[in-house]
């Protein structure tokens, strides 16, 4: 289990940065990619989910998204993937 990962779901009003959601996609097998236009967001995608996650580069994130992005990471390690190398 990830550390972060556990600290995001225990604190997600720790005030974590875009830093930390980009290095806990990365370790998660989840892409991290800044807006095309070149705006202030994040798109978090991966491909066992249809649903895609927005994330403001705002900082501090605010603890909603955090919350969402540790559903998000939830999902993709109970999806069934065979090539996972995040499954527990």
């Amino acid at each position: 289990m990830s550390k972060r990962l556990e600290a995001m779901r225990a604190n997600p009003k720790a005030g974590w940065t875009i830093s930390d959601v980009k290095a806990i996609c990365s370790e998660f097998g989840i892409e991290c990619r800044p807006a095309r236009g070149g705006g202030s967001h994040f798109g978090i995608a991966h491909p066992t989910q249809r649903e895609k996650l927005t994330i403001p580069a705002k900082r501090p994130i605010k603890p909603i998204y955090i919350r969402d992005l540790v559903r998000f990471i939830d999902r993709v390690r109970d999806a069934p993937w065979t090539n996972s190398p995040i499954r527990s």
